[in-house]
């Protein structure tokens, strides 16, 4: 175990002691466990990761903090793909309570309840396949009780909770610029210098590893990470889950699930079952459009132009500029 650098990331986060120590106790009991096979923790797989998370859910031991500290050690450790493995099962165990909260909000809590009457995440740490089908329960339930114009709506908000301060040097940017188209070149630019400096330090972003090949990618349409205005809308399409087997993949069915980021709906693309009704992407929607939300100081239109759920190769989607918020 690499304890030292692993202290130095945590300190890095803001941990207190108390809460390093517990971390480093946690990724040193799965290198107790890898020890009895002869086996090391920096050479562990993502197989082995699988069978010490069933373990930790069956002891009732997979409580998010202990998850996380074993997340951020494979990150720190620059083990990408064990660390992309837990963005897919740590990611989005909030998003069906953020949707409870603005259903509530936008519609009222009587139906908000009827929806959410016995849906239930599976146990947190669960695989990736057994969330879908809470998924597809979920959209069946929406659809019998909103019209679809209200649903998208309550689909398209921040219930991924990213902090709005994170958006702060993209605000100031669009302040700056003459022109959103200008802005929106500026945008991707600036991504593109951050995937380079990821690529150079050998750091996963995001859940995304990074490669040469995907910087080209990224570098090659302005749309992805960026943002293309015709007329009074903007159109994005979205960086894949898993970019540099995107960029490679051939068949059709790999490289849909490769472009899907929801951590809820991805399995059942390679599954072939559940059948998730595409218009939950407006919940990705409502990610890509914050940003926008933001700059034009209020709640914008987003559209699904193409989708993986649907059966294309691409998320794609558009967002419409308000009325006198052109620049």
């Amino acid at each position: 175990m690499k304890e030292g650098e692993y202290r130095e990331f945590l300190v890095g986060r803001g941990l207190d002691e108390g809460r390093i120590g517990d971390a480093v106790d946690a990724v040193r009991e799965f290198e107790r466990e890898l020890s009895v096979k002869d086996r090391s923790i920096d050479s562990a797989t993502v197989e082995e990761v699988k069978e010490h998370i069933a373990l930790l859910v069956s002891r009732g031991e997979n409580s998010m903090e202990r998850l996380r500290a074993l997340s951020w050690y494979f990150y720190a450790t620059r083990m990408n793909d064990i660390y992309v493995y837990f963005t897919s099962i740590l990611q989005g165990r909030t998003i069906l309570e953020s949707i409870s909260e603005r259903l509530t909000s936008l519609v009222d809590e009587e139906t908000s309840r009827r929806v959410f009457e016995g849906i239930e995440m599976p146990p947190l740490g669960s695989p990736p396949e057994a969330v879908p089908e809470v998924t597809a329960r979920f959209m069946e339930r929406l659809e019998c009780e909103l019209p679809q114009e209200v649903y998208r709506r309550v689909l398209a908000g921040n219930h991924h909770r990213i902090p709005l301060e994170a958006f702060d040097g993209l605000k100031e940017m669009y302040k700056e610029a003459e022109s959103i188209d200008e802005f929106l070149k500026w945008k991707h630019e600036d991504a593109i210098k951050v995937l380079e400096e990821h690529l150079e330090e050998g750091r996963a972003w995001y859940e995304q590893e990074i490669t040469p090949r995907v910087v080209e990618f990224v570098k090659g349409n302005q749309e992805v990470l960026g943002g293309v205005r015709h007329g009074d809308k903007i159109y994005m399409t979205k960086i894949p889950y898993n970019p540099d087997a995107y960029v490679g993949e051939e068949d059709p069915l790999m490289k849909r699930y490769y472009a899907c980021h929801c951590p809820l709906a991805r399995a059942a693309i390679l599954a072939g079952e559940p059948e998730v009704n595409p218009e939950w992407c407006y919940c990705s929607g409502g990610y890509g459009k914050l940003l926008f939300d933001l700059i034009f100081e209020e709640e914008t239109e987003v559209e699904i132009l193409e989708n993986a759920l649907a059966g294309d190769m691409r998320c794609r989607f558009t967002v419409k500029i308000p009325e006198g918020k052109h620049k």
